[in-house]
């Protein structure tokens, strides 16, 4: 009876090892080949709580994503240490659940305050709604504390809060959305510069890009998107889907874009059926385009916009404030939720027309680094990224498929580990149980 219990103890510890490990490679692949979440948050991301008052809030740390929840009408302060010379940017993304009922005003507003309850003037960018699509997606606002030069409010050292506020209109609903906050530092310039935004640049709108069209596929959110370089590329992009993608932009250069949507089948006219958003390395709103559709081929294009340079920010339009550093650009593109209604679910033909003008110029010289490091410069590892079409990770560059290989083998060597243990226990028993028949 003994032996029979230990041969069958080695088989169902091998039998387990073996299940392991194929629970293992089925869970790589449902993670390569399963469907992708409305938002993907930075894996990184540390959860923190709001709260109520500046003076109980968590502070944040610069280089740093997080993680909350906002409830209907909620108010979340959050805090920060700044020093008297870096200037600070903040931006809060708020993720409502698929199938939310927004309106147009429904929204959300990022505002820096001093430690009297001051506000440090950023302009009207602090506020994002859904606007006239009424269609629930990642909505982003951003806040800023701008130091050195120039600067009139919030100019001294000390402890600041962020104020993140959700706005609901007549109709919508009273789920709780999820918040994505990143905070940026930047360092000051090393000399003083002029304070004069420039004011002679080319602005004509460029002949549309033509070529061949390669194919790549947006991600999910900031953390996950898809590198573009200059060039024609084609995706599909479902009824309610948020498509995001990046492009390195560097000191001197202009980005131009379009996004067109292809024909289909159905009836109907919608208003607000596509719009795409272009958004800064910090994730401040530059500029945002729209397009109605009628099942026919429709297109929408970013207005022309200034080369990248340090004095953009001294502009009064908010478009050329919002070019002022180097670094990735996130072109956010969102089809309505209601095309589904008229048209179908999709996929729907999404070409986008990235161009990049001029030649790099030479980076400002700042006083210390910026924290992360290399958020205001282009690198040979970001074009490089640009070329091979890499996602990002919530960091400055890589790819989502080399963090989820090192997942699969993280997992694989665990799960290689045990099986290995249990064929080595297997083995004991065996053995034994042969020593006792011969005894």
């Amino acid at each position: 009876m003994g032996r029979r219990t230990g041969r069958w103890r080695g088989r169902t510890v091998l039998a387990g090892a073996v299940a392991l490990l194929s629970a293992v490679a089925s869970a790589g692949h449902a993670t390569a080949a399963g469907t992708p979440p409305p938002y993907r948050f930075a894996a990184d991301a540390e959860r923190v709580e709001g709260a109520t008052g500046a003076t109980d809030a968590v502070r944040l740390t610069p280089g740093t994503s997080y993680r909350s929840t906002i409830r209907d009408n909620g108010k979340l302060y959050y805090g920060l240490r700044l020093d008297e010379a870096s200037s600070a940017y903040v931006s809060a993304t708020a993720v409502p659940k698929p199938g939310t009922k927004v309106v147009y005003s429904d929204g959300i507003k990022v505002s820096l305050q001093d430690a009297d309850g001051h506000r440090c003037f950023s302009g009207d960018a602090g506020i994002a709604r859904f606007g006239p699509t009424e269609s629930p997606r990642p909505i982003t606002a951003w806040a800023s504390r701008r130091a050195g030069p120039g600067a009139y409010t919030c100019e001294g050292a000390g402890t600041y809060s962020v104020l993140v506020e959700r706005t609901s209109g007549p109709g919508s609903s009273f789920d709780d959305w999820e918040l994505e906050l990143r905070y940026v530092s930047e360092p000051a310039l090393a000399k003083a510069t002029s304070t004069a935004a420039p004011r002679v640049w080319d602005s004509a709108s460029p002949q549309a890009l033509d070529g061949s069209a390669g194919t790549r596929e947006g991600g999910p959110g900031f953390s996950a998107a898809r590198s573009l370089e200059r060039g024609v590329w084609k995706d599909g992009i479902q009824a309610g889907q948020t498509l995001f993608y990046r492009v390195p932009v560097d000191w001197g250069q202009q980005i131009d874009a379009t996004a067109e949507l292809g024909p289909s089948d159905g009836d109907g006219f919608l208003g607000n059926a596509l719009v795409m958003s272009l958004y800064n390395p910090v994730r401040a709103l530059v500029d945002d385009a729209d397009a109605g559709y009628d099942g026919s081929r429709k297109q929408t294009a970013l207005e022309p916009l200034p080369p990248v340079a340090y004095e953009n920010r001294f502009a009064v339009d908010d478009q050329v404030g919002g070019m002022r550093f180097a670094g990735w650009y996130y072109l956010v593109v969102h089809l309505t939720a209601d095309m589904a209604d008229k048209f179908g679910d999709g996929p729907f033909e999404l070409t986008l027309r990235v161009r990049v003008r001029g030649a790099a110029g030479t980076a400002p010289a700042y006083g210390a680094a910026a924290v992360p490091r290399d958020v205001f410069e282009v690198t040979a590892r970001d074009r490089g990224a640009a070329a091979s079409g890499s996602a990002a990770t919530g960091g400055h560059g890589g790819s989502d498929e080399n963090s989820a290989m090192k997942a699969l083998a993280v997992g694989g060597i665990g799960a290689g580990c045990v099986l290995v243990l249990g064929l080595a226990v297997w083995t004991a028993v065996a053995r034994r149980r042969a020593g006792t028949d011969t005894a």
